[in-house]
C-alpha cells in the first residue's frame, strides 16, 4: 500500500535494498550515534545541571556557573563569588569519573520562584568553597551580582554529599531551603580542606529562610545524626504530599563500604524542622549481596511513584561488576509514607522505639524492577497514561523503558549512545518547553537528545504497534512523528497516537459482499467527506469502477461479478481524499494456492467458508457464503519460537539424575563485540554424553533470552558456539544439557567495536620487525590484526592486545617495488576497521662506528648512521661488538642523539677486563633492527707510514695547483663578480616567487572553538573605558559595594547628590568650568567620567543632561563648522557621550560583537606567531603594519617536539593529557617556545597548566641525560661588540621528535628577563665579525635583504584574517532581529531631529555627526583596545595591527573618496579595494536605522531604567561625588558668580553654599 500527497500520482512500491550487516548492527546498537544533536562542552567535569522554565539550562562545573539556552547555545558564565579570571581555571581536585550524587564542587543548583511574575525567578547555588557556601542570583540575569550569600550551608567536601529543595511554607508563605548534607568526613586528609563549624558536626538536615540576607539557620532548627550512626550519603531531595523526602544510604568514606540499608528520611514541608520518620528501601532482588548504594533518584509525581537506581559495590576497578550489579526499582510513595517511623535509628529524635526495632523495609513494585549490569541514572515521566523511564548507563548509553498498564517493564530501547562511552551523569533533565527532548550529561559534555526516534517506523502499523507514547502517525506527512512536528489539518484529526490503536491505521479492504458483488472500501481513521475511489486493471488500463462519496459516508466501489473479470490478475485501487491519495496494488495470481483464511482475505482474495478454499474475488463458489472480515477467520497457529539467536525460552524444571555429570568450567572469550562471535569456546567435562546442548544468554531482566544451539562439540571437554549480534551489555550465560537445569558459565560482555586513537611510531623501515603500538579502546575483542597494502593481498600479523593497546611487529615489505604506505586494519568477525596508516621508508644506513674505553672495565661504542625519520626504541635494537677472533660482546643500548649531519647511537659494554685491548682489536659491529641485520665497519684512522708516502705526492700536487691558481686568478675574479650578481638576482626572484606562492597557497587553521570568551565584568569594562589613561583612579571605585549600608552615606555627599540632580545647576556648572583656562582637556574627561559614575543609577537624568549639552554644542559649532562637531574630545559633553555609549551598548558589545572581536584578536596572534618574531623589538614576519615588519628574516624551519609535562600539585587531574606534540620554529627563543608549549597545553586540555611562565623550566632529554634550556647560559654566543645573542631551539640543535620535559623550578625564580641593548635575537647588529663568531654552521646564510621584498607578508596576514574581520565589521553594523540597539536608534533620531530644527539640509552633516558620535567615539576606542573588553594583555605589535584595522573601519564611514597612488602608505593601500564595499554597507546601515519606527519616550525610559538597575552597587558613588566637589570648590567663586547672574537659580545658589558649609565642617571634624 502506498500513500501520497494529492499532486503526486500513486507509484508501485519498490523492494528495499538489503542493508549491509555492519550497518544493521550499528543501527541496532546505537540508533542515534550519528545524529547532529546539540552539544555543549565545559572546561571541567560537570557537577550539577538544572533547567528553568523560562531562562534556559544552568550547568555548574568546578567553580563556574554557565547559562545556556534550550538549544545549548552558550549565553554567559560566572565564577563563584564573581571572582576575577575565567572559567578555564582548574579546580584544585578533579571529580571522579563516576561521581556519586552530590559529590562535586557544585553542591546545589536550584531554580525557584519562577511563577512569581512581579518578583522574577531566582537560582540558588551551593559550592564547597568558603566552607560550603550558597549564593542566590536572579535567574534572568546571571551577570548581576548575587543577591544573598552565606557560608556553612552545604558540604564543603567535594566527596561529601548535599541534597536540597526550595519550597514555600509558613504564615507569610516565605521560601525555605531544606538541605541534607554530609558536613564532616572522617578522612584526616580532607580535614585540612575545610573546617565546618562545631555546630555542624552532628547535623544532617537544616532549614533556612532564603529571603533573609544571610540564610541564617539558628532559629529554624535542624535534624541531627544519632551519635553512632556514622556518615550518611544523601542522593536527592523532593516534595510529595506535604513532606520533604531525602533518599540516602549509610556510607563509610574512609573504607568506601556501605554500612546499612538504603533509606528514605521524611520531614514536614513547614517553616521548622519536624522529623516524620525513616524507612528502608529493599532493591536487592537478583543479587546475593543486595544493592546498598543509591545512584540516582526520580519522582514520577503523576503516578505517586519514586524510581531509584540501586547498585552493589563494584570495587575500584569495577572488577566485581556482574550482570545484576545495578537495578531500577520503583516504590509507591504512599507505602513509604505509611512505613516511615520516627525512631532513633539514624537521626536524633525525642521518640524512641523498642530496643532491637529496625526500620521497616519497603519492597519495590516487583513487575517493574529492571536488572542491568551498569545503570547510572534515571528520569521518569508519564505520557498518554504510559509511564516512561529514561536510564543512563556506565558505558554512555541512554535507554528508554515503557511500562505497561500494570507497571510491567518492557525491554529497554537504546535511544542514544555516546561514542566515547563516557558514563552518564546521575541526573537526567527533561526540556521544560518541549517534552520531546532530554538533556544527557556525561563528563564535560551536555547533549540535547530526542526522547524517541519516530522516523525509524516506516508505516502506520509499525509506528503504532511500537507502543511509544511519544510517537504517532501523521496522516498529512505520511510518517511517524512527534505530535508537535505534525502539521494540523482542517479536514480531520491529523495525528494518530497509540491510544487509537493500530486498527485505526488506514487500509484498503476488498470483501466479497454477496454472490455477485465485491466491495472495495477503506478501514481505519479517515475522513469520509469529499473522497473518490476507483479500481483499475493494471494489465489493460481499463477502469473497473469509479465512485464519489456521499454526504458523510465513506467512498465505496462495488464490482459486479462478471465472467470477463476472472482474467483480471492485477488491479490498482486508489482512494483520493483531496489532499492525499491512498493506493494499493492487489495481485490475484496465486489466490488458489493460499490455504489459510486470514492470508487469503488479507491479499484481497475471497474465502469459501464451507469448502475452506481461497478463490479469485470476482468468481463465486456454491453455496455462496463468504468470510467478509479477516477478524472472523480462525486464529492462526502460533509459530514455534526461534532458537537461532533471539528466540524466547521457557525454563523447565525437569530433572534427570544423569545430567549431574555435566560440568562447566569457563567460557572464552568473556568479552565479544556487538557483532557477535562465531567461535566462542566453552570448557568443562562430559560434553559428548549429551545429545542436545543449548546456551542461554540473559541480559537486561525484562528482555527476551537468546537461545543458541551448540555449534560443534569438539571433544569431551570443549565445545564451540556461534553467538549472535547484540547491543552493548553484560549477559549471564548458562548451558542446558538435554532439557535439564541450566548450568551457569559465568558472564559475557558485549562491548562496542574497537576504536583507534593513534599509531606509534607512524613510520618504520622496509625490512620490518619494529615494535608498533596502537592506542585506543576495546582491543580485547579483535580477531586479528591485518596490514593492508594496495594491489597486494592482506597480511595477517601476530599481535599482543590488551583493552587499551595492541602491539605488533611490522612485517617485511622489502619485496615491494615502491615504498608503500600500508593501512592497519582490525578484523572483528567479517568486519574490517581502519586503524590508521603506517609509512614504510628505506632501511637505515650506517656509516661506521668508534670504540672508546672508559677505564679498564667499560667500553663506549658510538655507531653513526644517516639522519632519518625513525623512532628507534630500546626494544627495537640489538648491538653486538666483535673483537679479536670474532669474539662477540653484547652492547647495552643507551640513547640516540641527532645533529645536522648524522645520528649517533650510543651503547655501552660494562663489567669487562682489558677494555683498551678489546677496543684496539675490535673488527666490526652487528646491528639488528627488527628483521634488518647489518655489519658496520670501524671508521678508518690513517697510520704514520701512510702519511710518509702520501705527503711528498701531496706537496708536488700543491705546487702545480698553486701555479695553476695564480694564472687563473684574474679570470676567476671577474667570473665571481658576475656569479655574485647572478646569485643576488636569483635570491630576489626566489623571495618574490615564495611570497607569491605563499599568498596563493598558505592557509591558517583558524580555531573555530576557542573556549569561553574571557569577558571582563561590567565594572572593569566601564572603568577601563571611563579612565583609559588614569589607572590610578580605577582601584578606588572597585571596592565591594554589596555590604555597604545606604544609611551610612555622608550628609554632605547626600546634599551634593541632590544638588547635581538639579539640571539647570549642573548644566551651568559644566559651562562655567569649560570657560576656565586652566580647566584642561584631561580635567574635562575626568569630570565627565566622575559624573557618569555618580549618575550611574540615574541614566534617564544623565541622558537628559547629554541632550542639553549636545544642543548647546551644536549652537557653538553651527556658527563655525558644523561638520567638526563631536570630532575631538575637547568638551565635557564629548567624553560624556563616549561614556554613555559604553554604558548603553555594553550588552550589545558582549552578546553580538564580543565573540567575533575575540576571534579576530586570537586569529591575528595565531598568524603572527606562525612566523619568526624578534623577541627584542617585537617585530614579526607576519603583520598588518609595515612599521612592525621583520624584513631581516633568517632562514627558519618548523621543529616538532614531544613535550612531557611534569605532574604538579596545581594540576593533578586524571583527565589531563601530559604528552603533547608541539610545533615550534628553530629560530624561537626558549621563552617563545615556552609560550607556544603553554598554549598547546591549553588547547589540548581546555585548561592551563597551573604555573606561570617564569615558574617553569624546559629540559631536553637525550636518552638518560637532561639538559636545561635557557635563553642565556654559558653556551650563548657573544658578539664582537659584547652583545649577547639569545639562545634558540636551533642553537641547541634540537631536531624533530626530540623530547622536552616541562618541570617546576625549585629555586627562587625571577620574573621574565628584561632584555636591554646588550642582547639581540633575530635582528643582528651590523657587524661582519658576527659571521666569523658563528662558524661554519652559519656561513652563507645571511643573505641580501630588501624590506620591500617582504611587503607581500602584509597581504598574506590580511588574507588570513579577512573572513574573521568581515564577520566583526558586519556584527557591528548589523541589526539583530531587524532592531537597532536602543541607544543608537535614540541618539541617531535625536541628531536627525536637531538637524531638521536647525534647517540643515546637507545630508553629509548628519552623516558626519552620526559617524563622530558612534564609530569614532565608541567603536574605534573598542577596536584599538581589546583589553577594555577581555581579560587579555595587548602587546605593542597587536596594537599596531589593530590601528590599521581601526583606520580601515573609519575609512568605511568616511564620505570623501580616497585618492591613493603607488607612494601611498601601505596601511591605506592594504584595504583600499575593500573600502568601497564597506561604505555601501555603512550607508545601508544608516538608512536601515533611519527607516526603523521611532522609539517612544516610554520605551527609552524603560530601557534606561533597566540598565540603571543592572548597575546598582557596582561603583562607589561617594568617591565620584567627592571628586566632583573638588572641581566645584576649585572654581567656587566663578560658579557662584555665574549662579548669581542667572535667573531662577537662587535656590541652587543657597544649596551650593549649604553644601560648602557641610564639607567644611566635615573637614574640621577630621582635623579634630
Amino acid at each position: 500500500m502506498e500513500v501520497s500527497g494529492r499532486k503526486a500520482p500513486p507509484r508501485p512500491p519498490h523492494p528495499a535494498a538489503p542493508l549491509p550487516l555492519l550497518a544493521c548492527l550499528l543501527a541496532l546498537a546505537a540508533p542515534a550515534r550519528g545524529a547532529d544533536e546539540p552539544l555543549w562542552r565545559s572546561e571541567q567535569a560537570i557537577g550539577a545541571i538544572a533547567v528553568s522554565r523560562r531562562d534556559g539550562v544552568f550547568v555548574a562545573s568546578g567553580s563556574c556557573l554557565d547559562q545556556l539556552d534550550y538549544s545549548l547555545q552558550h549565553r554567559l558564565s560566572r565564577l563563584y563569588r564573581d571572582q576575577a579570571g575565567n572559567c578555564t581555571a582548574p579546580a584544585s581536585l578533579a571529580p571522579p569519573a563516576r561521581p556519586r550524587p552530590g559529590s562535586s564542587f557544585s553542591k546545589l543548583l536550584l531554580p525557584y520562584r519562577e511563577g512569581a511574575e512581579e518578583l522574577g525567578g531566582l537560582l540558588l547555588t551551593g559550592w564547597t568553597f568558603d566552607r560550603g557556601a550558597c549564593e542566590v542570583r536572579p535567574l534572568g540575569n546571571l551577570s548581576r551580582s548575587s543577591l544573598r550569600n552565606s557560608t556553612e550551608v552545604v558540604s564543603c567536601h567535594p566527596q561529601g554529599s548535599t541534597a536540597g529543595v526550595v519550597y514555600r511554607a509558613g504564615p507569610k508563605n516565605s521560601w525555605y531551603l531544606a538541605v541534607a548534607a554530609t558536613y564532616v568526613l572522617p578522612e584526616p586528609e580532607t580535614a585540612s580542606r575545610c573546617s565546618p563549624a562545631a555546630s555542624d558536626r552532628d547535623t544532617a538536615i537544616t532549614l533556612k529562610n532564603t529571603e533573609e540576607r544571610s540564610l541564617a539557620t539558628a532559629e529554624l532548627g535542624r535534624l541531627n545524626l544519632r551519635g553512632s550512626s556514622g556518615s550518611l550519603h544523601f542522593v536527592d531531595a523532593f516534595l510529595w504530599n506535604g513532606s520533604v523526602y531525602f533518599p540516602y544510604y549509610p556510607y563509610n568514606y574512609s573504607s568506601g563500604a556501605t554500612t546499612g540499608w538504603p533509606s528514605m528520611v521524611r520531614i514536614a514541608q513547614s517553616a521548622e524542622v519536624l522529623f516524620q520518620g525513616q524507612a528502608s528501601l529493599d532493591c536487592s532482588h537478583g543479587h546475593p549481596d543486595g544493592r546498598p548504594l543509591i545512584l540516582s533518584s526520580s519522582l514520577v509525581e503523576a503516578l505517586d511513584v519514586w524510581a531509584g537506581v540501586f547498585s552493589a559495590p563494584t570495587g575500584e576497578g569495577q572488577e566485581r561488576r556482574t550482570r545484576a550489579t545495578t537495578a531500577l526499582c520503583l516504590f509507591r510513595m504512599r507505602e513509604i509514607q505509611a512505613r516511615a517511623k520516627s525512631c532513633r535509628w539514624d537521626f536524633e529524635t525525642q521518640q524512641n522505639c523498642k530496643e532491637g526495632d529496625q526500620p521497616e523495609r519497603v519492597q519495590p513494585i516487583a513487575s517493574s524492577t529492571l536488572i542491568h549490569s551498569d545503570l547510572t541514572s534515571v528520569y521518569g515521566t508519564v505520557v498518554l497514561n504510559r509511564t516512561v523511564l529514561f536510564l543512563g548507563t556506565g558505558d554512555g548509553q541512554l535507554l528508554k523503558v515503557i511500562l505497561g498498564e500494570n507497571l510491567t517493564s518492557n525491554c529497554p530501547e537504546v535511544i542514544y549512545e555516546i561514542k566515547e562511552e563516557t558514563p552518564v551523569f546521575y541526573k537526567l533533565v527533561p526540556d521544560p518547553r518541549k517534552n520531546n527532548y532530554i538533556y544527557l550529561t556525561a563528563g564535560k559534555e551536555v547533549r540535547r537528545i530526542p526522547v524517541a526516534h519516530c522516523s525509524k517506523h516506516k508505516s502506520c502499523l509499525e509506528c503504532l504497534t511500537a507502543a511509544d507514547p511519544h510517537c504517532g502517525w501523521c496522516h498529512l506527512q505520511q510518517r511517524c512523528t512527534f505530535k508537535e512536528d505534525c502539521v494540523e489539518s482542517k479536514h480531520f484529526e491529523n495525528w494518530l497516537d497509540i491510544s487509537s490503536g493500530a486498527k485505526e491505521c488506514p487500509k484498503i479492504q476488498i470483501t466479497r459482499s454477496s454472490r455477485d458483488k465485491t466491495t472495495v472500501t477503506t478501514v481505519g481513521h479517515f475522513s469520509s467527506r469529499h473522497s473518490e475511489c476507483w479500481v483499475k486493471n493494471v494489465d489493460t488500463g481499463k477502469m473497473l469502477c469509479w465512485e464519489k462519496s456521499q454526504e458523510n459516508k465513506a467512498c465505496t466501489c462495488i464490482l459486479l461479478t462478471r465472467p470477463s473479470y476472472r482474467d483480471v490478475l492485477l488491479v490498482n485501487v486508489t482512494f483520493s481524499f483531496g489532499f492525499m491519495n491512498l493506493s494499493e496494488r492487489f495481485n490475484f495470481t496465486n489466490c488458489s494456492s493460499l490455504r489459510e483464511c486470514s492470508m487469503c482475505i488479507g491479499t484481497g482474495c475471497a474465502w469459501c467458508k464451507r469448502e475452506r478454499k481461497c478463490i479469485h474475488p470476482f468468481t463465486f463458489c456454491d453455496p455462496s457464503d463468504y468470510e467478509r472480515n479477516q477478524e472472523f477467520c480462525h486464529a492462526a497457529v502460533e509459530k514455534p519460537s526461534k532458537t537461532s539467536g533471539g528466540g524466547r525460552f521457557k525454563e523447565t524444571n525437569r530433572t534427570n539424575p544423569g545430567l549431574q555429570v555435566f560440568y562447566i568450567k569457563a567460557i572464552e572469550p568473556q568479552k565479544i563485540s556487538t557483532l557477535g562471535k562465531s567461535n566462542v569456546i566453552v570448557t568443562g567435562a562430559n560434553f559428548t554424553r549429551a545429545s542436545n546442548i543449548t546456551m542461554i544468554l540473559k541480559g537486561t531482566s525484562t528482555c527476551d533470552k537468546d537461545v543458541i544451539q551448540v555449534g560443534h562439540v569438539l571433544n569431551d571437554t570443549h565445545m564451540k558456539f556461534s553467538l549472535p549480534s547484540s547491543r552493548k551489555e553484560m549477559k549471564d550465560v548458562c548451558i542446558q544439557f538435554d532439557g535439564g537445569n541450566c548450568s551457569s558459565a559465568g558472564a559475557l560482555s558485549y562491548i562496542a567495536l574497537p576504536h583507534c586513537s593513534h599509531i606509534f611510531p607512524a613510520a618504520t623501515w622496509i625490512s620490518g620487525g619494529q615494535n608498533i603500538t596502537i592506542k585506543g579502546r576495546n582491543f580485547d575483542v579483535i580477531d586479528s590484526l591485518i596490514i593492508s597494502q594496495e594491489l597486494k593481498e592482506n597480511i595477517n600479523v601476530s599481535e599482543y592486545c590488551r583493552t587499551d593497546f595492541c602491539r605488533f611487529l611490522a612485517p617485511n615489505l622489502k619485496s615491494s617495488k615502491v615504498r608503500p604506505n600500508v593501512v592497519v586494519k582490525l578484523r572483528v568477525q567479517d568486519t574490517y576497521l581502519d586503524c590508521g596508516t603506517l609509512q614504510y621508508l628505506e632501511d637505515p644506513r650506517f656509516t661506521g662506528y668508534r670504540v672508546e674505553s672508559e677505564g679498564d672495565t667499560e667500553l663506549e661504542v658510538k655507531i653513526q648512521k644517516e639522519n632519518d625519520n625513525f623512532n628507534i626504541s630500546k626494544r627495537d635494537i640489538e648491538i653486538t661488538l666483535f673483537h679479536g677472533e670474532n669474539k662477540p660482546l653484547n652492547c647495552s643500548f643507551e640513547n640516540i642523539t641527532r645533529n645536522q649531519d648524522l645520528t649517533t647511537i650510543l651503547c655501552k659494554i660494562k663489567g669487562i677486563k682489558d677494555a683498551n685491548s678489546i677496543a684496539a682489536s675490535s673488527k666490526k659491529v652487528r646491528v639488528k633492527l627488527g628483521n634488518l641485520e647489518l655489519y658496520v665497519e670501524q671508521e678508518s684512522v690513517p697510520s704514520t707510514w701512510y702519511f710518509l708516502i702520501v705527503l711528498p705526492v701531496l706537496l708536488v700536487i700543491v705546487i702545480f695547483a698553486a701555479v695553476g691558481v695564480t694564472r687563473q686568478k684574474s679570470k676567476e675574479l671577474s667570473r665571481k663578480q658576475s656569479q655574485q650578481l647572478e646569485l643576488l638576482e636569483s635570491e630576489l626572484r626566489k623571495e618574490i616567487r615564495d611570497g607569491f606562492a605563499e599568498l596563493q597557497m598558505d592557509k591558517l587553521d583558524v580555531v573555530d572553538s576557542f573556549g569561553t570568551v574571557p569577558f571582563l565584568d561590567y565594572k572593569h569594562f566601564a572603568l577601563r573605558t571611563f579612565f583609559p589613561e588614569s589607572g590610578g583612579f580605577t582601584h578606588i571605585f572597585t571596592e565591594d559595594m554589596h555590604n555597604r549600608d545606604a544609611d551610612d552615606k555622608n550628609e554632605s555627599l547626600i546634599a551634593l547628590d541632590t544638588l547635581i540632580c538639579n539640571k539647570s545647576f549642573l548644566v551651568t556648572v559644566i559651562h562655567t568650568l569649560e570657560k576656565q583656562k586652566n580647566f584642561s582637556v584631561k580635567d574635562r574627561c575626568l569630570f565627565a567620567s566622575f559624573l557618569t559614575i555618580a549618575l550611574q543609577t540615574k541614566l534617564v537624568y544623565l541622558t537628559s543632561i547629554l541632550e542639553v549639552l549636545t544642543r548647546d554644542l551644536m549652537e557653538q559649532s553651527s556658527n563655525m563648522q558644523p561638520k567638526l562637531m563631536l570630532r575631538r574630545t575637547e568638551s565635557v559633553v564629548e567624553k560624556l557621550l563616549t561614556n554613555w555609549m559604553s554604558v548603553c551598548l555594553s550588552g550589545f558589545l558582549r552578546e553580538t560583537v564580543g565573540e567575533p572581536f575575540y576571534l579576530l584578536v586570537t586569529t591575528l596572534n595565531q598568524k603572527i606567531n606562525k612566523g619568526p618574531v624578534d623577541v627584542i623589538t617585537c617585530k614579526a614576519l607576519y603583520t598588518l603594519n609595515e612599521d612592525w615588519l621583520l624584513w631581516q628574516v633568517p632562514e627558519f624551519n618548523t621543529v616538532a617536539l614531544n613535550v612531557v609535562f611534569e605532574k604538579i600539585p596545581e594540576n593533578e587531574s586524571a583527565d589531563v593529557c601530559r604528552n603533547i606534540s608541539v610545533n615550534v620554529l628553530d629560530c624561537d627563543t626558549i621563552g617563545q617556545a615556552k609560550e607556544k608549549i603553554f598554549q598547546a597545553f591549553l588547547s589540548k586540555n581546555g585548561s592551563p597548566y597551573g604555573l606561570q611562565l617564569n615558574e617553569i623550566g624546559l629540559e631536553l632529554q637525550v636518552g638518560t641525560r637532561q639538559k636545561e634550556l635557557l635563553d642565556i647560559d654559558g653556551s650563548s654566543v657573544i658578539l664582537e661588540d659584547g652583545i649577547t645573542k639569545l639562545n634558540t631551539i636551533g642553537h641547541y640543535e634540537i631536531s624533530n621528535g626530540s623530547t622536552i620535559k616541562v618541570f617546576k623550578k625549585i629555586a627562587n625564580f625571577t620574573s621574565d628577563v628584561e632584555y636591554t641593548d646588550d642582547h639581540c635575537h633575530l635582528i643582528l647588529p651590523d657587524s661582519e665579525a658576527f659571521q666569523d663568531v658563528q662558524g661554519k654552521r652559519h656561513r652563507g646564510k645571511h643573505k641580501f635583504k630588501v624590506k620591500e621584498m617582504y611587503l607581500t607578508k602584509l597581504l598574506s596576514t590580511k588574507v588570513a584574517i579577512h573572513s574573521v574581520l568581515e564577520k566583526l565589521f558586519r556584527s557591528i553594523w548589523s541589526l539583530p532581529n531587524s532592531r537597532a540597539p536602543f541607544a543608537i536608534k535614540y541618539f541617531f533620531d535625536f541628531l536627525d531631529a536637531q538637524a531638521e530644527n536647525k534647517k540643515i539640509t546637507d545630508p553629509d552633516v548628519v552623516h558626519i555627526w552620526k559617524t563622530n558620535s558612534l564609530p569614532l567615539r565608541f567603536w574605534v576606542n573598542i577596536l584599538k583596545n581589546p583589553q577594555f573588553v577581555f581579560d587579555i594583555k595587548k602587546t605593542p605589535h597587536i596594537d599596531g595591527c589593530l590601528s590599521v584595522i581601526a583606520q580601515a573601519f573609519m575609512d568605511a564611514f568616511s564620505l570623501t573618496e580616497q585618492q591613493l597612488g603607488k607612494e601611498a602608505p601601505t596601511n591605506k593601500l592594504l584595504y583600499a579595494k575593500d573600502i568601497p564595499t564597506y561604505k555601501e554597507e555603512v550607508k545601508s546601515y544608516y538608512k536601515a536605522i533611519r527607516d526603523l519606527p521611532p522609539l517612544s519616550s516610554l520605551e527609552m525610559e524603560e530601557f534606561l531604567t533597566q540598565e540603571s538597575k543592572k548597575h546598582e552597587n557596582e561603583f562607589n558613588e561617594e568617591v565620584a561625588l567627592t571628586e566632583i566637589y573638588k572641581y566645584i570648590v576649585k572654581y567656587f567663586d566663578e560658579i557662584l558668580n555665574k549662579l548669581e547672574r542667572e535667573r531662577g537659580l537662587e535656590e541652587a545658589q543657597k544649596q551650593l553654599l549649604h553644601v560648602k558649609v557641610l564639607f567644611d565642617e566635615k573637614k574640621k571634624c577630621k582635623w579634630m
